[in-house]
């Protein structure tokens, strides 16, 4: 029998009303998110942050995920964070990062834990500060064992970045590169941005071209270490060959950004954030946030729920922000509309919504009902923007809309 914790998710992702094929493989993507995905979120949130224009007293909803954006958010001074998840881990997860925040003696060893996330010491440190103050199920989660046996919580000391869906497909992707006598970890090497260019073009480029990869990239289940679901697939394609898609996303990765500026690359090419007080981090790894977001995590509330289902046991007019990372992607029209219902329903005024998509256009013009869609304004030239300047590099669009008063 199926559990809940894993219902939520079949429900999330699961399309009932597609050919057996599909439902097959939406089903075997559901029992791959069951596990950890994301230890680090691939959405860039100096992005966010300037797109929600976080107040001091705001309320803010979004979909957790690794809790990189959650915890970075507390930054702007936010009333409340309710963040959910359908996945278990994360919530583990994210719990865990707010305790750790609140009891970890110093900056040092919150750096140590969650940004080199690869010593003993961090082991035991969980079992000094931040154990007897976890909740029993993130606790069980963290003490417990993954599919091969290894405790979880020692991937704090062997290199958590290489663990979860996200960290072995990265490492899939090094092995395989590296046979194909292209090191990903050549383009951390690299000066400034057009030595990154140089060798992304004549490196990286031309692997995309191998017939093999070409051909892998092509099925639907290749891209679940992403974490892009069958029903995601073909909206990241666009009607082009999936390896040529994937080309001009790792283009701008390696390429747009300057190296020392952007940490998304280090976990691609690097499989890990980089060493010294130097190396770029997200916000709320940095040793100028460190007090802010200690004193801060309490006002995070970590929910396992489905956004549409937490916002309907809200309060009218209850929220100024919201987050939906790209899980409008996932969803059926009627889904749509019962998460937009709830958002305008608990919006208050100049309430702000913000979400990406694999493609590059809104999917929400002509899927919302134009009495719904109308109540918002969307920000063409600013998402373009916003887009432009996400460093994760993964999404097409970066979507912001903005409640009419």
């Amino acid at each position: 029998m199926t559990s809940q914790p894993n219902r939520k998710i079949s429900d999330a992702v699961v399309r009932e009303d597609a050919e057996q094929k599909q439902r097959l493989l939406d089903r075997a993507f559901a029992l791959a998110f069951r596990g950890l995905v994301y230890a680090q979120i691939w959405e860039d949130p100096v992005v966010d942050m300037a797109a929600l224009d976080i107040r001091p007293g705001n309320r803010i909803a979004t979909i957790a995920s690794g809790g990189c954006n959650v915890f970075s958010y507390l930054v702007a001074d936010p009333a409340e964070i309710v963040a959910v998840d359908l996945n278990t881990a994360h919530v583990a997860l994210n719990h865990l990062k707010r305790v750790a925040a609140q009891r970890l003696p110093d900056y040092d060893g919150f750096r140590r834990f969650f940004a080199d996330a690869d010593s003993g010491d961090n082991v035991e440190a969980y079992k000094t500060h931040v154990r007897p103050h976890l909740d029993e199920v993130s606790r069980r989660y963290w003490e417990g064992r993954d599919l091969i046996g290894r405790r979880r919580i020692n991937g704090f000391a062997s290199g958590l970045y290489k663990r979860g869906l996200l960290g072995n497909f990265i490492g899939v992707a090094h092995l395989l590169a590296r046979l194909m006598k292209a090191d990903p970890r050549l383009l951390l090497e690299a000066r400034d941005i057009d030595e990154q260019r140089h060798i992304f073009k004549t490196k990286f480029a031309p692997f995309f071209d191998k017939k093999f990869v070409r051909w892998v990239t092509d099925q639907r289940s290749s891209l679940f270490g992403l974490g892009i679901p069958p029903a995601q697939y073909d909206a990241l394609a666009g009607g082009k060959p999936m390896a040529d898609v994937l080309r001009a996303r790792l283009e701008k990765l390696s390429c747009d950004f300057d190296l020392k500026d952007n940490y998304f690359a280090w976990q691609a090419f690097g499989r890990g954030y980089g060493r010294g007080v130097e190396a770029p981090l997200p916000p709320y790894l940095q040793a100028g946030n460190y007090d802010a977001v200690k004193a801060r995590a309490e006002r995070v509330t970590m929910l396992h729920a489905n956004m549409t289902d937490m916002l309907a046991g809200g309060e009218d007019a209850s929220f100024d922000r919201y987050v939906f990372l790209d899980a409008q992607d996932w969803m059926t029209d009627q889904q749509l509309l019962a998460l937009w219902s709830e958002v305008t329903r608990t919006a208050r005024p100049g309430a702000r919504v913000l979400f990406r998509t694999a493609a590059e256009p809104s999917l929400l013009p002509g899927r919302l009902p134009d009495d719904l869609l109308d109540r918002w304004d969307y920000r063409a030239e600013e998402s373009l923007d916003y887009t432009r300047r996400d460093r994760s590099a993964i999404y097409g669009g970066v979507h912001l809309y903005i409640l009419k008063r």
